[in-house]
């Protein structure tokens, strides 16, 4: 398949119509964000909740856009200016936006792999990336592209690759559906199901049902591989009908199970138990949230006939997404861990397993769970108590509802005096300064509307 589209091809997918400039142009790479254009980009404007996208063509082809593609809205309300260059009227942006990417979805052979989960879909992406690039030729969702536009956009990079690890998020029922159908995986991947949205889902049954939506753009031969470990995926596994369930797990019997597991402070081994056979794996980084990952993208290169000692290598060489559990070294052996970039209750506890394996003295710096709605106390307060079970030395928290973890874990008998509490990240920031010592292990975690990174770069500027 051909990477291009022409504009030709573009105005005929999208019903849409040519406003000016050649119909023979060919469009490769498509983008939102005017910043991000580079040379022969073409640009699609869409109307956000500050910004319209469309109003910014002329900067688009001022940096050199080969094409832009606005909304009839728009162009009916704003006198634009007919250039040399071809501009495309669409009714919706984002609706051609799926239209596009549907259509470079059906004319590609790639093996499609979807991602979602309430936690651990970036890392998981990631992993499964990293193994089955060690044998096709492969395209991943980058960044925080798994939404109804990032997610298009992602499929439109689609050339010829034989493999695409497609990540989809969601907020509320149906956004999964939406991704799925445009998407179409060959194997469905659902990591778990906790309580991030919880406040906008209303239950966790709610989740499971927005997570099983994944299933919708399988075909009749698809493959759905979840977390056996997980109470509500367990139960869907044991009870669903006329599908193709494949388990990995490490307390529950599965098809893939994890054994014989040592975490250490930066990394793991483990031994993976398949059929009857029995595989040692180094994964390099540490927790156990990363050994069900390792499951998973094992699992899915044995689906796709990877030779095992391919996916072996694979895992050894995966590399977290940026501000994912991303380590920092500053001066006098102080270790930031940055897993600022967000946080449910479930991603909060892995993170504080992972900073309980170190023998350095241990901070733990943790903000506001967002979108929990009626549940945010108790889940706070569930957070809490991990802080205590995992021997935390120094907790502060940053923010109203964080404040329901200080209390739970001195309730739980953590040392008042280690607890500090905070409404504002400077005045955590000069308590930090102030009880920092050598060799300290410092983990950020919040959500990322909490903008821990402000911390962490204040921090940076200072002891780097």
């Amino acid at each position: 398949m051909k990477k291009g589209l022409t504009v030709a091809q573009i105005v005929e997918i999208c019903k849409g119509k040519l406003y000016c400039g050649s119909n023979k142009v060919i469009c490769e790479n498509f983008v939102k964000d005017t910043r991000q254009i580079a040379k022969n980009d073409t640009y699609i404007g869409i109307k956000g909740a500050k910004f319209d996208g469309n109003a910014f063509y002329q900067d688009a082809f001022a940096k050199e856009a080969n094409c832009c593609i606005l909304e009839s809205d728009f162009a009916q309300n704003n006198a634009i200016e007919a250039t040399t260059q071809p501009i495309i009227i669409v009714e919706n942006t984002i609706a051609a936006l799926r239209l596009l990417a549907l259509y470079k979805r059906d004319h590609s052979d790639a093996k499609v792999i979807g991602v979602t989960g309430s936690v651990g879909k970036t890392s998981t992406r990631d992993m499964i990336y990293s193994v089955v690039k060690t044998h096709f030729k492969s395209l991943k969702t980058e960044g925080n592209y798994n939404n109804n536009i990032g997610l298009p956009l992602t499929l439109l990079r689609l050339s010829d690759e034989e493999a695409a690890v497609i990540e989809m998020g969601m907020n509320h029922l149906g956004e999964i559906d939406y991704l799925t159908k445009i998407a179409k995986p060959h194997i469905s991947v659902i990591t778990n199901v906790g309580t991030a949205h919880i406040g906008e889902l209303g239950g966790r049954e709610n989740i499971l049902k927005a997570k099983l939506e994944i299933i919708n753009g399988m075909d009749k031969d698809g493959i759905l591989i979840v977390n056996n470990d997980n109470d509500l995926l367990h139960t869907y596994a044991q009870n669903a009908q006329n599908i193709n369930i494949v388990t990995i797990g490490i307390d529950e019997k599965s098809d893939f199970m994890a054994t014989d597991i040592d975490l250490k402070e930066t990394s793991s081994t483990f031994k993976i138990k398949y059929q009857s056979m029995t595989y040692d794996v180094y994964v390099p980084v540490p927790g156990r949230v990363f050994i069900y990952n390792s499951l998973v993208a094992f699992a899915v290169g044995i689906l796709l006939n990877i030779n095992p000692k391919q996916i072996i290598v694979g895992i050894k060489n995966f590399e977290l997404t940026k501000n994912r559990l991303e380590y920092l070294n500053l001066s006098n052996n102080i270790t930031i861990i940055n897993d600022a970039y967000n946080a449910s209750v479930d991603s909060m506890k892995s993170s504080l397993e992972i900073l309980g394996k170190y023998t350095s003295r241990k901070i733990a710096v943790l903000g506001d769970m967002l979108e929990l709605g009626e549940y945010a106390k108790q889940l706070h307060e569930e957070v809490g108590e991990y802080v205590q079970e995992n021997n935390i030395d120094i907790l502060i928290t940053v923010g109203q509802e964080a404040q329901n973890i200080a209390s739970m874990a001195v309730e739980k008998g953590m040392l008042k005096d280690n607890v500090y509490t905070f409404l504002t990240n400077d005045e955590a920031l000069l308590k930090i300064k102030e009880l920092i010592k050598a060799h300290d292990v410092i983990l950020f975690k919040a959500s990322n509307g909490m903008h821990f990174n402000e911390i962490i770069t204040k921090l940076k500027e200072t002891m780097m």
